[in-house]
């Protein structure tokens, strides 16, 4: 043989040894599983090629899907999304992750259920959504000196036991660190770091994840639409999460909406067009044109129950931190609209404030708008809550690691929201209900 054709085998032979090497090392994560499309998320360990091979378990008639082969690269830190194409309504499917043509292996089933063609048909499927919001996952070397600000991640095994069809994630889910803020590799990096929770993986594989972001994982705390990293942030949080959609050509944001069975659901960008308060009082979080849309999507739903997801309170009246009362005049403007409109059953599901609580406020047509925060996960919570917040729902008040279960069930006409909130070990801290 060629000593030259040799030499190249050789090489040939370990360049194709590595590249069997890669592997996933964060996902898959379940995003949405629409009638007619699913997609999963996907973190490899170094730049390669991926497809999923997928079949339907709901029939005798084992056929194999396979999705488009998609490649990575360390420019977007080995991230990659996989959508799958050849899906029926109401179908059970699974499904194995191939990178470089090889097989990977995982110590939890790869599975996904499609949305069921319910409406005209059916009675509405009863389901479950998780949700919270302020995860800090410690990097000691990173982290400020002292005592570690995070913890306890057995939480999200808590919230698997639950067995929730989707998960809302409600902003501040990394804490993107001082050596961070200012580089596209700090922010690749922080991400990264936060999505590699081992008590995470199996959790965000088995339900659809919806997420939208606060102040830590868009930039510096109590950051606003001023920061100069602001499109960094956006594009690096679009690479890491598999939502429905970004926004709108015109109005650049993680602002998306989808519907869950029978009910629909809004999120809400609070950063990216959010000013400063100004001398007079006055200033933004969502902005007008945003808050317009959230309205027309509610005016247009059908839904017995109509969530919008926010970073951060709506109703508490308490004017601190960076609460929506701080921002009188459009808190207003939100309320009165949703009023004006007759819109019924919106429900505010917000984050923040390091502690969890019950508002509602009654309107005077009738209607009523209620704010359900949940905070944290496993960052710090907040053991000393001082304010006076007028809508509080009394006794809601929780001042420890916490995540919330919704379930809405019940016939047509007739559905009813369960909304419980649970300790970092699933024990049952307070629940309300609200029927339609």
């Amino acid at each position: 043989m060629n000593k030259y054709y040799l030499i190249l085998s050789l090489v040939t032979s370990s360049l194709s040894s590595v590249s069997q090497d890669v592997k996933v090392i964060n996902g898959p994560v379940l995003g949405y599983a629409e009638m007619r499309e699913a997609i999963i998320w996907l973190q490899l360990s170094d730049g390669a090629s991926a497809y999923a091979v997928y079949d339907d378990l709901s029939t005798d008639n084992i056929e194999d899907f396979y999705s488009e082969t998609v490649s990575t690269s360390a420019s977007v830190a080995n991230t990659l999304k996989l959508r799958f194409t050849e899906v029926e309504p109401g179908r059970k499917y699974r499904y194995n992750i191939y990178v470089n043509g090889k097989r990977q292996d995982f110590d939890f089933p790869l599975e996904f259920e499609t949305e069921p063609l319910w409406d005209y048909r059916t009675e509405p499927p009863a389901f479950t959504f998780a949700t919270g919001s302020c995860i800090y996952v410690n990097e000691s070397e990173y982290d400020r000196p002292g005592r570690p600000y995070g913890g306890e991640y057995g939480i999200f095994e808590a919230m698997e036991k639950m067995e929730p069809n989707a998960l809302l994630w409600l902003g501040d889910n990394t804490y993107l660190r001082e050596a961070d803020y200012f580089s596209r590799t700090g922010y690749l990096k922080r991400y990264t770091h936060s999505r590699a929770v081992p008590e995470l993986q199996s959790l965000m594989a088995k339900a659809n994840n919806y997420a939208i972001w606060d102040d830590h994982d868009f930039g510096p705390n109590d950051a606003s639409g001023s920061w100069i990293h602001r499109d960094l942030a956006l594009e690096v949080f679009k690479l890491f999460w598999p939502n429905p959609s970004f926004g709108y050509r015109d109005m650049p944001s993680t602002f998306s909406a989808f519907n869950y069975r029978d009910c629909d659901f809004i999120m809400m960008d609070n950063r990216f067009y959010r000013s400063e308060v100004n001398s007079k009082g006055e200033g933004q979080i969502f902005g007008k044109i945003q808050i317009d849309r959230m309205i027309d999507l509610l005016k247009q739903s059908r839904a017995p129950f109509k969530f919008v997801l926010s970073g951060g309170q709506l109703l508490n009246t308490a004017k601190v931190y960076e609460n929506h009362s701080n921002y009188d005049a459009e808190r207003a403007y939100i309320i009165k609209r949703i009023e004006e409109e007759n819109i019924k059953n919106v429900v505010f599901l917000t984050g923040d404030r390091h502690h969890s609580e019950y508002s509602k406020l009654e309107l005077s047509n009738g209607q009523t708008i209620y704010d359900f925060t949940v905070s944290p996960l496993t960052s710090s919570a907040n053991t000393n809550v001082n304010e006076q917040n007028d809508l509080q729902v009394e006794g809601s008040l929780i001042q420890e690691r916490n995540f919330a279960i919704a379930k809405i069930s019940g016939p047509r006409k007739s559905r009813v929201l369960d909304f419980s909130f649970y300790d970092n070990k699933g024990k049952l801290l307070k629940s309300y209900s609200i029927p339609e």
